[in-house]
């Protein structure tokens, strides 16, 4: 533990109860990584909050001694937005979990960071609503991570992400300042703040409330299940659908590797020998819906859909998405290490992408399961591997970024929902030019001129605000790999 830490120890003694400060090893060491536990990071000190002002006095401890700080909630994330800094302080969220109020009148939820996503709809529907957005991890996710990654979700095609559905939010800034940005209005004069908050992965401060807007509860929800004989005859039945108007609330796509995995997982019983599945979901206006339901069936059957079934109530509705819901935990069902990617391309380059990414996993030998959003391109490739062959993993990374550079080349990006975190960062220049990087980075640096707030996430380094440069080792987190391997990078100057 640094000196800077052991002051912050300090400080928050006097503050926080003794079962808030979490300074065993092997207790800090439950925080070293979130969902994408290939890369690792102890963090020097947890801090288990309960309160914004818990929150505040912590961020503020750190500003004063100059320690580096993180923010956690249900880590969840596949990116490694929350991963620790070795010499700095981790700060956990998710015992901020106080559903404040639902206001069917005005659409409005107030809630705290650790409320989890599921939650909040499961408040709102004996008043007819819910929240939209919906990743797969929703029944442990919490909103603080939903807002910090910007997440989307099956529904996110018609819905949107998290960034349509925040109106303003309470937060600490950087210096451990407790403000609030945007309004419960319908629209805000001066700067989309809230719209630069959400999304910045923890980088511009500390969400501790948020003002959500919910939806109303549909008439009519109808799910279909469809089994195709290749993903190519799904991809084009999705696209036929788009055409004709109808913008589902979800269309997803599994293939057949992914399927397998989702049976041996949950036994989710999808058509038998489908080399893809398609589930595709409208809500709305029942006449409306019935309408649009009867041209889905007809496309999907134009379209080599050998078998269709469709959720006559909530609980089938349920078995229909159990699958896809569980698709990247069920992957371990059938590889013991994969990564999950998360790459976006125009929905028209997605039959070119799929060919091409068949293509590497062939040459390379790595297989390749494949879950996403159909609707709206965004890719969930997922990189099978076993980390006890030698090389598998080098070969595994190797696939996963070829992915992505396969994504940029037809007009995409490098992540559709789930951050760039520290995983992504070494993509970014593939996207953007260092004028715009140097842009962006001039935001980060007004909300954060010291370079504290979640230090080595999303930019690549080093890049400056105006301030003295931070000295770092070999520990530094912002350049761990996968498990933890650090580059030595002694007296390399971070800004």
């Amino acid at each position: 533990m640094t000196t800077g830490v052991q002051r912050v120890l300090a400080e928050l003694e006097g503050v926080l109860p003794a079962h808030g400060l979490v300074t065993d090893p092997s207790q800090r060491e439950t925080y070293a990584c979130d969902g994408l536990a290939a890369y690792r990071v102890t963090p020097a000190l947890v801090v288990l909050v309960e309160s914004a002002e818990q929150v505040a006095a912590t961020v503020r401890a750190c500003a004063r001694h100059e320690v580096p700080f993180v923010a956690r909630g249900s880590g969840t994330g596949l990116s490694g937005g929350a991963l620790p800094h070795a010499d700095g302080v981790l700060v956990v969220t998710s015992r901020l979990r106080t559903l404040h109020e639902v206001r069917a009148e005005d659409q409005r939820a107030v809630v705290d960071p650790g409320v989890i996503n599921l939650a909040v709809s499961r408040a709102a529907e004996p008043v007819g609503y819910y929240f939209a957005p919906d990743p797969s991890s929703q029944q442990i996710c919490s909103i603080g991570g939903n807002v910090a990654e910007n997440s989307g979700g099956a529904h996110c095609l018609k819905y949107g992400f998290t960034s349509g559905h925040v109106l303003a939010l309470d937060l600490v800034t950087p210096d451990g300042e407790q403000v609030r940005i945007g309004t419960e209005a319908p629209d805000s004069p001066g700067y989309d703040l809230v719209g630069t908050f959400v999304g910045s992965e923890g980088t511009l401060g500390i969400a501790t409330r948020a003002v959500v807007r919910l939806t109303r509860l549909p008439e009519e929800v109808r799910t279909a299940l469809g089994g195709f004989p290749t993903i190519d005859q799904a991809g084009a039945a999705t696209s036929a659908i788009i055409a004709a108007g109808i913008i589902p609330a979800a269309i997803e796509i599994m293939d057949a590797l992914a399927v397998e995995a989702a049976e041996k997982a949950v036994s989710c019983d999808y058509p038998e020998g489908a080399g893809a599945v398609l589930v595709v979901e409208l809500d709305g206006p029942a006449g409306e819906v019935a309408h649009e339901f009867a041209e889905v069936e007809r496309l999907c059957r134009e379209h080599g859909c050998f078998e269709l079934r469709v959720a006559t109530d909530a609980a089938e509705r349920a078995e229909i998405w159990k699958g896809r819901k569980s698709a990247f935990a069920a992957v371990g069902r059938i590889s013991p290490d994969y990564i999950v990617q998360d790459g976006v391309v125009p929905r028209t380059a997605l039959p070119a992408v799929l060919a091409e990414m068949g293509r590497i996993s062939a040459e390379r030998g790595v297989r390749v399961a494949n879950v996403f959003h159909a609707g709206d391109g965004n890719l969930h490739p997922l990189v099978l591997f076993d980390a006890a062959q030698q090389g598998a993993t080098e070969r595994a990374e190797e696939v996963s970024g070829m992915i992505l550079d396969l994504c940029i080349r037809h007009g995409g990006s490098i992540t559709g929902e789930h951050g760039v975190g520290a995983d992504k960062a070494r993509y970014l220049p593939r996207m953007f030019t260092d004028e715009d990087l140097d842009t962006m980075q001039l935001v980060r640096c007004a909300f954060d001129p010291a370079g504290l707030a979640n230090p080595g996430k999303i930019y690549p380094t080093p890049r400056l605000c105006g301030e003295r440069p931070r000295r770092v080792g070999a520990a530094d987190p912002a350049h761990a790999g996968p498990a933890g391997a650090a580059v030595d990078l002694e007296g390399v100057e971070v800004f």
